[in-house]
């Protein structure tokens, strides 16, 4: 039995053990099963690979897409501007670190682009925001990182977020959970009477379908996109990955 699975903590909101399950049923895999693995913190890893020798594959997700870095034994499947690993293969022992989150990503922002897009604001300056800034870097848009504090590349806190910058800035992405099921009421923090009807909010968030952050855009004209189709990107990404021979 082939072996898969998610690491990070906690693991309620998890799509993939779902998504792979209902995958596997459809393309009538019976070698494989993915579950999820729920670790406290990042120094269970190597207790967890070895009480199952099976696994050829793991996701990664917050908040251990840069803390699994110094576990994997080969780095060279991640962009050089990309510190961030949310997909591991598993190889006789070895753990080859990907990130499959900037190719879902892009593939999901390439289609809603507009040309008034050219200056973003990316909320939040965790793990998953390093998959967004490289996308925008290769893209050409400029943008500015707004975090509580000042660290860590964040060029902007919530205190010091004008309304000025929040309306010369028509995309915005938000790469924090805040909003995420049960905590559904809950939203970044930005001066949203700036945003109007060219702005674009994408939210990385996926569950719920429409998360507070987009209700906000929404009602003052902006488009809005859920985290879904880049999260089915990465994962489609992942198995790519993991069955290359």
């Amino acid at each position: 039995m082939r072996l898969f699975g998610l690491i990070g903590y906690p693991l309620s909101h998890s799509f993939s053990k779902n998504y792979f399950t209902h995958k596997f049923e459809v393309e009538r895999r019976t070698d494989c099963r993915y579950e999820l693995f729920p670790i406290a913190n990042i120094g269970k890893l190597p207790e967890l690979l070895q009480n199952h020798p099976e696994l050829e594959g793991l996701n990664v997700t917050i908040p251990y897409k840069q803390d699994v870095l110094p576990y994997l034994h080969d780095t060279s499947g991640l962009p050089a501007a990309l510190q961030a690993c949310n997909c591991i293969r598993i190889r006789q022992g070895r753990l080859e670190g990907f990130n499959t989150d900037y190719i879902g990503f892009e593939n999901s922002l390439r289609p809603l682009l507009q040309p008034q897009h050219t200056k973003a604001l990316v909320l939040g300056n965790g793990g998953a925001s390093k998959a967004v800034m490289y996308v925008l870097s290769k893209l050409g848009i400029a943008y500015e990182v707004v975090s509580r504090k000042l660290h860590d590349g964040s060029t902007l806190t919530y205190d010091g977020l004008t309304a000025d910058m929040v309306s010369s800035h028509s995309l915005i992405i938000n790469t924090t959970p805040l909003g995420t099921y049960p905590n559904v009421l809950e939203r970044p923090l930005i001066p949203y009477d700036a945003v109007g009807s060219n702005h674009l909010l994408y939210d990385l968030v996926y569950n719920p379908e429409q998360t507070q952050f987009m209700k906000e855009g929404a009602i003052r004209g902006a488009a809005t996109k859920n985290g879904y189709d880049m999260l089915v990107g990465q994962a489609e990404a992942a198995w790519r990955i993991w069955n290359e021979v």
